[in-house]
């Protein structure tokens, strides 16, 4: 298995302290919180909220509103942006026509994971200034962060490879999610993550 939360951190290391700017892809609050708490001290970041997956605007929205509450609230090493994308769920079903009775991790999943990266790259794209992007999604246990890595470093060399949950990450995430008292949801955000 490829280290890369050590890729990232000899990464990290090559800054010799300067601080880059880092446009990386929220999922949620949860997810976010040991994430932001770990690359604040390295990078200048700012959060994209884009997950056209969510089953609906109402879940989209609170989903947001809990990450900007998080970022108002948290002391980080510095200051963070959240840039909330409009809510897309068409482009999501798009993705998954055909791919309805696919289970968790299956190709669906990958889309999406490349469906996310690519809006959040095109952000980069657009919002110059960005030198890195990345995604807090490879966090989580229930995600291959090989896959993921895998789609964000065929999208651009400028992808920041990752492994959150390592280093107790996760853990740690579940700690900033009750000291803060974040909403933590009982599913990836699709509808068919519900039915597992």
């Amino acid at each position: 298995m490829v280290p890369y939360h050590k890729q990232m951190e000899a990464l990290i290391a090559s800054f010799g302290g300067r601080k880059p700017k880092l446009l990386l892809h929220a999922c949620c609050a949860p997810c976010s919180s040991s994430v932001l708490e770990s690359l604040s001290p390295f990078f200048e970041i700012s959060l994209y909220f884009c997950n056209p997956n969510m089953d609906t605007l109402e879940e989209y929205e609170k989903r947001a509103e809990e990450l900007k509450r998080l970022v108002s609230e948290m002391k980080l090493a510095s200051e963070v942006e959240t840039v909330i994308a409009p809510y897309d769920h068409e482009c999501f079903e798009e993705i998954s026509k055909g791919l309805e009775d696919c289970p968790e991790r299956g190709e669906r999943c990958l889309r999406c994971y490349e469906m996310r990266l690519r809006k959040t790259f095109d952000y980069m794209q657009k919002n110059g200034g960005f030198e890195y992007f990345g995604t807090t999604l490879t966090l989580s246990p229930l995600k291959s962060a090989a896959a993921i890595n895998e789609i964000g470093a065929g999208i651009s060399d400028k992808y920041l490879p990752s492994d959150f949950k390592k280093k107790n990450g996760y853990l740690r995430s579940i700690q900033l999610s009750e000291e803060f008292g974040l909403y933590r949801q009982d599913y990836c955000g699709c509808k068919y993550s519900k039915k597992r």
